[in-house]
């Protein structure tokens, strides 16, 4: 694939956004007394459910089996990996968002990490004392004014916004390396990524358990959760009203 058909294709995709993203600042149809915006309640359950199941037969045991076998610098290394390779798209989306601070901290991590981290597989910039920086397109339309819209939960990826999903599909696209690198090499960052998801699961295996199983309500349980965080990391305020953390069912715990 030529880089001009991707650059287009990017391009096109961008033009795109402007329609998705309207589904997002759609007034809520279903706005509940914790502030959450779910109109789509019976579909995102069935979905759920999916999910459950898939994680009881397939996420479950290989993300188990993939802590137990490898030793965790070797975890922490694909992890880094991963990270590393997200970089370009952070340095991106800091822009979009005209934070030149956070765009300058995440190129100095990939350069660094890059070349002193053999490919980021070690994190050089944090012993370096320079802090990790994250953030995503849905991060982007959140400072663009972009509304949150209602909640989601989509089949594999999981809890999500309107908002937040159509960052997901832009995020796809807003990784420059993914149009200088050919395959199969522009592959590695995804399988790194798997396998850095697959390792959290592992990792914290008892608590995202309790959620899903053990929680007289598994789905609203994550979709709580998944909510009072997002904002968190947004510093969203002012959607809705707060999310009483309290309200969370603890039976689980």
């Amino acid at each position: 694939m030529s880089l001009f058909y991707r650059v287009r294709r990017a391009a096109v995709l961008l033009l795109a956004v402007g329609s998705l993203a309207a589904c997002a600042t759609t007034e809520p149809r279903s706005l509940q007394p914790e502030g959450i915006n779910d109109p789509y309640e019976a579909q995102n359950r069935r979905v759920h459910e999916f999910n459950r199941g898939l994680d009881r037969a397939i996420v479950r045991p290989a993300a188990v089996g993939y802590s137990t076998v490898l030793p965790d610098e070797i975890e922490d290394s694909i992890s880094n990996f991963a990270r590393n390779l997200g970089e370009p798209s952070v340095t991106v989306n800091s822009l979009l968002q005209g934070d030149l601070r956070g765009a300058g901290i995440s190129t100095v991590r990939f350069v660094t990490n890059s070349v002193l981290g053999i490919f980021g597989l070690f994190d050089v910039a944090s012993d370096f004392d320079v802090p990790r920086h994250d953030t995503d397109f849905g991060e982007t339309l959140f400072v663009w004014g972009v509304g949150e819209g209602a909640y989601v939960e989509l089949p594999v990826l999981g809890p999500s916004t309107a908002r937040n999903a159509t960052g997901k599909v832009v995020d796809l696209f807003t990784n420059p390396l993914s149009y200088a690198v050919d395959s199969p090499e522009q592959y590695y960052g995804t399988v790194a990524a798997a396998a850095s998801g697959l390792s959290r699961r592992g990792r914290f295996s008892d608590t995202v358990d309790s959620i899903l199983y053990e929680s007289a309500d598994s789905y609203a349980q994550a979709r709580l959760i998944w909510l009072q965080n997002r904002r968190f990391e947004l510093g969203d305020g002012g959607t809705g009203s707060e999310i009483d953390p309290f309200a969370l069912d603890t039976e689980g715990f």
